[in-house]
């Protein structure tokens, strides 16, 4: 997957423009990959990745350390090559100091322009990124152009030379290696705020690399899918007619939950087929907010299954309402002591598995984030997030705990003996709608024979057990089924407001003959 993202840079701030990915419309006869404009707040594609730009704002915050020195792994992650003159290490540099002063300037969202990628037709086998700049202020000022992959790419060196009259200077180095990312650029301020296209020509330096340069572009084959769908942000305070984007302190917790449920859950790296989740039964949706009622949070609260944040655009000027909630002292304190306890097992979950390190460290910004005075009266985003900080920390356990439970079963089937008895297995499936997190979930399924002794069997399968063998073989044999389940919850955030639903029976808990 290949994004590009424009930031404009001044002294007061950072802005961002984002080309992003969405499904395609092939060219008839054409080694082209071209992509019609998309307005991403209204429809924004199953691939859309949830805090794209967060998580790059992040990966610039961090690639200076505390002595402002940029690491090496810094420099393979935004493709800087490490000559000492290289213009791409203090463009580099600079940004990340600008974004440790200020973390984040307020962001709005623009309407995205198309994109094509083609290969161009001469001996220098080099592929072409065109895409158009919609009419803004923004284009005045001196633009960084990032060309961005969904994962870290892999296998050998390659030296990149990136031309175009838009860059400034027209032709750029760059040293793509394991691990590389990003890849940043100089871009020439405008003369002018009107629409503009961008061409963009990237080439091996090394006739031997041309290949290895279009297997990671373009997937290696002329006529390969490339679907970008593009993205614009822009900052609040680079400009006068701009302003500054709400809710963005409640982003960032939403996007450093999504990378703290990444790091914590038990990863399953199957590739899943996408399951639709709209199909499913639900119960009415609730609304989460201050007209929400005590009893029905009490219950939320109190309940240990797991949840499922899903998203319905994150291309708006305000991905998500800025959700409040008005809690009672008695429900603040219940709430507190259970983000104590859930905060306590998920710590020893994490010193027991095989865990990302930095899962505690995120856990501490997150409680950071949603800090919040037990006895307080006023309703406030502290309580909404620690709320949704509970649920996330519910959902943990109860995935540590299935792993726990599911363990003898796998043990008995490695054993010797080979036992088969109906019992649990795990089923993980993974859905299409848009998530903010978990991306997968375990369902569970039963499997194994019924045969007698009878497990978790009823008066019905015993009888008809002793039917089948006293020799009525046509009857159907006791099955091994699920005979109870938990609900699976799921946030929606949007733009509108913050709703709960309730999928019911949809965890397999318990298994039995019937």
């Amino acid at each position: 997957m290949l994004a590009v993202l424009v930031i404009f840079s001044s002294w007061l701030g950072v802005a961002v423009q984002v080309v992003h990915r969405q499904s395609p419309l092939p060219i008839p006869g054409a080694s082209e990959h071209a992509f019609p404009s998309a307005n991403v707040a209204s429809s924004a594609p199953h691939n859309l990745i949830p805090c794209f730009v967060d998580d790059i704002f992040a990966a610039l915050h961090k690639a200076a350390g505390n002595d402002g020195d940029l690491a090496d792994s810094s420099l393979s992650l935004f493709g800087v090559c490490r000559a000492s003159d290289n213009s791409s290490r203090l463009l580099l540099s600079r940004l990340a100091e600008a974004l440790r002063r200020n973390r984040r300037a307020g962001l709005e969202v623009l309407h995205p322009a198309a994109v094509l990628v083609s290969e161009q037709d001469d001996e220098r086998a080099a592929i072409a990124v065109t895409f158009d700049l919609p009419r803004s202020p923004l284009l005045k000022l001196n633009p960084v152009l990032l060309f961005t992959f969904e994962s870290p790419l892999t296998g050998g060196d390659l030296d990149v030379a990136l031309t175009g009259q838009t860059l400034q200077p027209h032709t750029q180095s760059l040293c793509i290696t394991q691990g590389t990312q990003h890849i940043l650029l100089t871009g020439k301020p405008s003369e002018d705020s009107d629409e503009q296209k961008w061409t963009i020509s990237i080439e091996a330096k090394s006739p031997n690399m041309r290949q290895n340069l279009k297997d990671v572009l373009i997937g290696g084959k002329s006529g390969s899918n490339i679907p970008i769908t593009p993205l614009l942000l822009f900052s609040g305070e680079t400009g006068p007619e701009t302003r500054p984007a709400q809710g963005s302190s409640q982003t960032f917790f939403l996007c450093e939950l999504r990378r703290f449920l990444d790091n914590v859950l038990p990863q399953d790296h199957t590739k899943l087929p996408l399951l639709p989740m709209d199909s499913l039964q639900s119960l009415p949706p609730l609304a989460l907010g201050l007209s929400s009622s005590e009893t029905m949070l009490a219950g939320i609260i109190t309940s240990s299954a797991p949840t499922i944040f899903s998203f319905t655009s994150w291309g708006s000027k305000s991905p998500v309402q800025h959700g409040r909630l008005g809690l009672s002292p008695a429900l603040l304190e219940e709430l507190g002591q259970r983000l104590e306890q859930s905060e306590m097992q998920i710590l020893e979950f994490i010193s027991e598995a095989n865990v990302d390190p930095r899962a505690t460290e995120r856990l501490g910004r997150l409680k950071g984030l949603s800090a919040f005075q037990r006895k307080e009266t006023a309703a406030g985003e502290s309580q909404y997030c620690a709320f949704l900080l509970l649920k996330a920390l519910q959902t943990v356990a109860h995935a540590y705990n299935m792993q726990r439970k599911l363990r003898p079963t796998r043990a008995g089937l490695d054993s010797p003996s080979g036992s088969n008895k109906c019992g649990l297995r795990s089923l993980t499936v993974s859905f299409e709608k848009l998530l903010l997190g978990p991306r997968t979930a375990n369902i569970n399924n039963c499997q194994g024979s019924c045969a007698f002794p009878l497990i978790n069997g009823n008066n019905h399968a015993v009888l008809l057990n002793s039917h089948i063998e006293s020799g009525n073989a046509n009857e159907r044999a006791p099955c091994c089924v699920p005979v109870a389940y938990d609900h699976l919850e799921v946030i929606d955030l949007n733009e509108e407001n913050s709703f709960l639903s309730i999928k019911p029976d949809m965890i397999v808990k318990e298994c039995g003959c019937r």
